[in-house]
C-alpha cells in the first residue's frame, strides 16, 4: 500500500500540496473534515508535532465516537453521517472563501457528510481536495440523491489505494480484519504537511511548527508562540 501510494499518488500531493500553500500563503486556511474513523487523520494533522499554523480541524463531536453504543455511539453516529443536510448546520460556523481549501477524507466516499462537506465548499469558491478510494469509487453505486460520491465533487483526488472493504488480513474467513485506510490517510496526510512546508519555505515563507520539546535549540514558549499565532488567525476570520 505504501508503495502503491508513493508511486501513482505523488503528483496529485504535489498538485494538493501547491493548492493548500497558496492558501496558508494567503493567510486563510486548509481546513479538514472526517467523520468517524476519518476524523483520526484530521486530529493527526493539526495540532501535531510537526505540522505548523494554516491547518484548521473541523471537528463536530455529533460525528465522533465516544462510546462503543449509547449516548455517543457508533451506531448514532453512522446514521447521522449519513442523513442528506445535515453537515451545513456545522459547517455554517466558519468561513469559506475563494482563498481556503477543504481537504476532507472518506474512505468510502459515499456518506452525505463528506460529499456535502465538499459540496459546501466549493459552492462558497474553495478548493477541494479528496483523500478516498477510487477503486471504492468506481466499483460502488451512488447513495447520496445527487448521484455523487466524493470524488465527484473533489478538485484534486488522492486515492489512498486501499481496497474497498478496508481490512486487508485474511485469517480463512470471508471477512478480513485488520484496516488500512487509516493508516493509508496519516500517510498521505503527513505527505501533504510535508510537501506544503516545502512550497512555503521555497516562496520564501517560514511555517509557524507546532514542535516537540525533544528538539534542542527551541525556546522554551515557542509552542506558545505556534497557538497564539493559530488563535489569532482565528479570531482574524471570524464571521
Amino acid at each position: 500500500m505504501t508503495q502503491r501510494i508513493r508511486e501513482t499518488q505523488s503528483g496529485a500531493i504535489r498538485e494538493a500540496a501547491a493548492v493548500m500553500a497558496e492558501s496558508i500563503r494567503r493567510n486563510r486556511w486548509v481546513y479538514l473534515f472526517g467523520s468517524g474513523h476519518s476524523v483520526i487523520p484530521v486530529l493527526d494533522v493539526f495540532p501535531r508535532y510537526g505540522s505548523f499554523v494554516g491547518f484548521r480541524p473541523l471537528m463536530d463531536p455529533r460525528l465522533m465516537w465516544f462510546n462503543v453504543v449509547g449516548p455517543g455511539g457508533a451506531p448514532e453516529l453512522l446514521w447521522l453521517e449519513r442523513r442528506e443536510g445535515y453537515i451545513a448546520n456545522f459547517l455554517n460556523a466558519f468561513e469559506f472563501t475563494d482563498a481556503d481549501t477543504l481537504l476532507v477524507y472518506s474512505h468510502g466516499g459515499l456518506n452525505a457528510a463528506p460529499i456535502e462537506a465538499g459540496l459546501f465548499a466549493r459552492e462558497r469558491g474553495s478548493r477541494v481536495v479528496a483523500v478516498t478510494s477510487l477503486e471504492n469509487s468506481r466499483r460502488a453505486q451512488a447513495k447520496h440523491s445527487t448521484g455523487f460520491k466524493l470524488a465527484d465533487v473533489a478538485d484534486i483526488v488522492i486515492d489512498n489505494c486501499t481496497p474497498p472493504e478496508d481490512a486487508l488480513v485474511d485469517i480463512g474467513r470471508p471477512e478480513r480484519v485488520g484496516a488500512g485506510s487509516t493508516l493509508a490517510a496519516v500517510l498521505i496526510s503527513m505527505a501533504l504537511v510535508s510537501e506544503t512546508a516545502r512550497i512555503l519555505r521555497d516562496q520564501g515563507l517560514e511555517p509557524q511548527t507546532f514542535v516537540s520539546p525533544n528538539v534542542e535549540g527551541v525556546s522554551p514558549d515557542h509552542n506558545e508562540r505556534v497557538f497564539a499565532e493559530y488563535r489569532r488567525r482565528v479570531l482574524g476570520h471570524r464571521r
